[in-house]
């Protein structure tokens, strides 16, 4: 796999080998594992933030639960779960 440099502080890679090696892992695992969670931490905090503008508004929000009721008839699909 292409590599490349970035660049940080002493003190981040200090921080970074610590880390690492706390994991049992390289530091490029680990600021792969890293960035992974953050993005997907990130995606969790946008969409708990549209979800907060969507309820603020009550015409909004009606819709969804409206849009939500007309998707739950298709868990009654008669297949089992495996």
């Amino acid at each position: 796999m292409p590599t490349t440099s970035i660049r940080v502080t002493h003190a981040t890679k200090e921080i970074l080998r610590s880390l690492a090696q706390q994991e049992h892992t390289s530091i490029q695992t680990f600021v792969l594992k890293a960035a992974l969670e953050y993005r997907r931490r990130r995606i969790l905090e946008l969409g708990n933030e549209a979800y907060a503008v969507l309820r603020a508004d009550p015409t909004a929000w009606a819709g969804e639960l409206k849009d939500r009721r007309a998707w739950e008839v298709t868990l009654g699909d008669g297949l089992s779960d495996e």
